[in-house]
């Protein structure tokens, strides 16, 4: 058996004004655009807390800065030295 409650909210009237003009749009109703809205936000959060961390690997010594020849001002320098067959551990 399916049961519906009945509640008060307070909404701001400018969202308010926009779900309905929503729910005119899809020709539903103003209920069911607040139930597809609170729908989302509660899978959303649900997966979230799901998620397990990842950890991103890193490279080199941390403070030590760029490699040689790595120049964030100049893409097509980093991109050439990018497209060198120099082993990485060569150019350190």
């Amino acid at each position: 058996m399916f049961v519906c409650m009945r509640t008060t909210l307070d909404i701001d009237d400018h969202l308010l004004a926009e779900a309905k003009r929503l729910a005119v749009e899809r020709g539903t109703t103003l209920t069911a655009v607040m139930e597809d809205a609170l729908r989302i936000v509660v899978r959303r959060v649900g997966a979230d807390e799901r998620r397990t961390p990842v950890e991103l690997p890193t490279f080199g010594e941390p403070g030590a800065g760029f490699m040689p020849g790595v120049d964030l001002d100049d893409n097509a320098a980093t991109l050439d030295l990018m497209d060198e067959d120099t082993p990485l551990d060569a150019r350190r």
